[in-house]
């Protein structure tokens, strides 16, 4: 506190404790090196001897400066010199007698940086030195930048406004010089504007797409300027569209060229990405289509490029991609056809007779039985890409094809024996080959029908002998026995006659058993069973099997009684006959019933 007093008194100045005397000024002022600046201030000093005639003087000096012989940056006493370095560039604007000690510093330089303060003189009394209130200088390297205001996509053919700004002005300074240069403003004839903005106006064109246009801004001091570039953005249909392969994230793939549209080939199961992009203002709008259906689509502002990735190809991948471009302007649209290669699948034979497919996928080793003089066609089929190369052969020999243009038919107008045994089809492909065999037999016709015939021959006989074996002794036995009784002619075979009409019978509890029963006393002693027969109870308890239909008693002139005797050389059997039905002429006559549950022989 004590060194500004006393240098404010070795500097000229008096009233250091009056505190009539206060200033207000910012502490620290920074202007970029070139550039200019105003610094506000303000101050007080009291009314002692001095009137409103008498002049008031108001200094600027830098630090560690003696007011009394040292020269002042700025001052409006006209008989005092300034200090030469800062002639011309520092000017006190402000009214000392006012108040107002208001500083201006144009085309600031790097020397120019100290600390300041300010002194006022007026009348005999008022002589101070602002010693404790004065700011300091900081100049430094101009880095700031016009700032351009231009539409980010210009339309061609359309006039367009463009702004250029320095955002650094203050009333006491002068304003800087505005330029513009660049190929869209070669044919307009354009003059700059100088103000502290400037404003330009143009029509683009297509061709001042990509083109640079700069606002300069230049300053009082020679070689201090600030300048910005922009870019311009003329906005055209999409156009120079790209299309990009990697396989298995190997490096871009080129496609094949094939006619107007590049093609590529793929193994099954291979990774693909297929990238797609073009130049276009403003962005397109990229979209992957497979046939016409929509795989990916991109926004314009979304990333670019458009990628679609494959990450296993398969057979069904196969066809014509197309990328597609498009913007307000226009579009623009590339193919690619992808073909997905794989090796033979699903071989397998089918045949056909007569233009009829009779049997399908025919596995390896099957086995095919074919008569002796038809016709036979053998195709074989199978998937693959590219498709794969057929062949037939027979016993490893190559048998010529019956359609050059459908190597995988085999047509055999006429079996013969000699087509019998093995035919195996090829398939032969790059990435792998397949085969399938069958076996064919050939049979005789005449050969099929004689074995057929001889063994329902056979059959016939052996179920005929099987039955007369099995009647011969019974029937044998009771034809005497008819004999002997009466003499009677013995009748006809009728028409509707059946052994059962030759044969004893356990007879039912029918008409004819009744009339039996009633002749048969209570106390009639029991006739005798042969041995093994089923007591009358347990028939009565045993289960029936079949329920054969009755047929009518043979009719004899004259019918012979019943006798004890004759019952006692009844026999029984049993003869089962599971599933037979009655045939439709075999119907019982009406107002009769069946008598005869079981037939049975010993």
């Amino acid at each position: 506190m004590l060194l500004p007093l006393l240098l404010s008194s070795l500097l000229g100045g008096s009233q250091a404790m009056d505190e009539r005397f206060w200033i207000r000024v910012q502490e620290s002022v920074m202007v970029p090196e070139g550039l200019c600046i105003s610094v506000p201030c303000s101050f007080s000093y009291p009314r002692q001897d001095w009137t409103g005639s008498t002049p008031a003087y108001g200094y600027w000096f830098k630090a560690v400066t003696e007011t009394t012989k040292g020269a002042p940056v700025a001052t409006n006493h006209q008989s005092r010199e300034v200090e030469m370095s800062t002639r011309g560039r520092f000017q006190l604007t402000g009214d000392p007698a006012k108040g107002n000690c208001s500083l201006v510093i144009r085309d600031a330089q790097m020397q120019d940086e100290s600390q300041y303060f300010f002194r006022v003189e007026r009348g005999s009394y008022v002589r101070y030195n602002f010693m404790n209130n004065g700011f300091f200088l900081k100049v430094t390297a101009l880095t700031q930048k016009p700032d351009v205001y231009i539409p980010e996509t210009l339309e061609p053919g359309q006039p367009v406004t463009v702004i250029c700004v320095f955002n650094w002005a203050f009333e006491e300074c002068p304003p800087p010089s505005f330029s513009w240069t660049g190929a869209a403003l070669s044919s307009q004839g354009t003059k700059p504007t100088t103000s502290h903005f400037s404003v330009l106006s143009f029509t683009p064109s297509p061709q001042d797409h990509d083109t640079d246009l700069t606002c300069h801004v230049d300053f009082s001091r020679k070689g201090v300027s600030a300048q910005r570039t922009v870019r311009l953005r003329v906005a055209y249909a999409p156009r120079d569209l790209v299309i990009s392969i990697s396989r298995d994230n190997t490096p871009a793939l080129e496609p094949q060229p094939q006619g107007n549209v590049p093609y590529l080939e793929a193994q099954k199961g291979q990774f693909l990405r297929l990238l797609c992009a073009a130049d276009s203002q403003p962005p397109a709008t990229l979209s992957w289509v497979l046939q016409d259906r929509v795989l990916s689509l991109s926004h314009p502002w979304g990333p670019r490029p458009l990628g679609l990735e494959l990450p296993g190809v398969k057979a069904g991948d196969s066809g014509r991609y197309t990328c597609r471009a498009e913007n307000r302007l226009g579009s623009q649209q590339r193919a690619l056809d992808l073909s997905v290669q794989y090796p033979p699948e699903n071989l397998r034979v089918m045949v056909s007779q007569a233009n009829r497919t009779v049997l399908e996928n025919l596995g390896n080793g099957t086995s095919l039985p074919v008569l002796e003089g038809q016709s036979l066609c053998l195709v074989c089929v199978t998937h693959s890409s590219p498709p794969a190369r057929l062949s037939w052969t027979q016993r490893g020999q190559v048998l010529s094809p019956s359609q050059p243009s459908d190597p995988g038919v085999l047509e055999l107008p006429r079996v013969q024996v000699e087509h019998e045994g093995e035919f195996t089809c090829h398939a032969q492909h790059p990435l792998g080959s397949q085969h399938v065999s069958l076996s064919l037999s050939v049979h005789y016709k005449k050969g099929l029908i004689s074995t057929a015939f001889s063994n329902g021959a056979f059959l016939g006989i052996g179920i005929t002998a099987l039955l007369f074996l099995c009647l011969a002794p019974i029937i044998m036995k009771i034809l005497p026995k008819r004999r002997t009784q009466t003499e009677t002619p013995r009748p006809r075979f009728s028409r509707h006659s059946t052994i059962l009409d030759y044969i004893n019978v356990v007879p039912k509890s029918g008409p004819l058993a009744q009339k039996r029963n009633q002749k048969a006393t209570p106390n009639s002693p029991r006739t005798p069973l042969p041995p093994g027969a089923p007591s009358p109870e347990s028939k009565k308890n045993q289960k029936k099997q079949y329920q054969l239909p009755s047929f009518p008693e043979p009719k004899s002139s004259t019918q012979a009684p019943e006798s004890q005797e004759s019952l006692e050389e009844l026999h029984y059997a049993t003869l089962n006959f599971p599933g037979v039905r009655p045939r439709p002429e075999a119907r019982m006559p009406k107002g009769t019933q069946a008598d005869y549950a079981e037939v049975k022989f010993q």
